[in-house]
């Protein structure tokens, strides 16, 4: 079994700064890309960030330059460093990771529980 754990949210107020992490454990072969998500209150899911396994990074529009992913192999954790946070950030933050659990399986996708962000004006 694979899980991915994220940690790290809270309540924040406006140009705070907050540092998520996700830990993926258990049967893992190799992790591929990693990917954080968020979820606000009668809004669609929407991409905040990935990072590939050899280091490549892609932002929503709406975080780019303030939110930064990164990545520790060793440790098969991915963090997201969220910057100058504004109340629009306010959502649960959701870890996804396209993970194979063996070199005969095909990678799948994973999903953490999720961490939520408030950020207060």
């Amino acid at each position: 079994q694979v899980q991915l754990v994220e940690s790290g949210g809270g309540l924040v107020q406006a140009g705070g700064s907050l540092r998520l992490s996700c830990a993926a454990s258990g049967s893992i072969f190799r992790i591929n890309a990693m990917r954080w998500y968020r979820q606000a209150p009668d809004k669609q899911r929407e991409l905040v960030a990935y990072i590939t396994s050899g280091g490549t990074t892609n932002y929503g529009s709406s975080v780019k330059g303030r939110f930064t992913i990164s990545r520790d192999g060793a440790k098969n954790t991915a963090y997201l460093q969220m910057n100058s946070l504004e109340p629009e950030d306010t959502a649960v933050y959701l870890c996804n990771a396209e993970i194979r659990r063996t070199a005969l399986l095909s990678p799948r996708d994973y999903w953490g529980q999720g961490t939520q962000v408030t950020v207060s004006s």
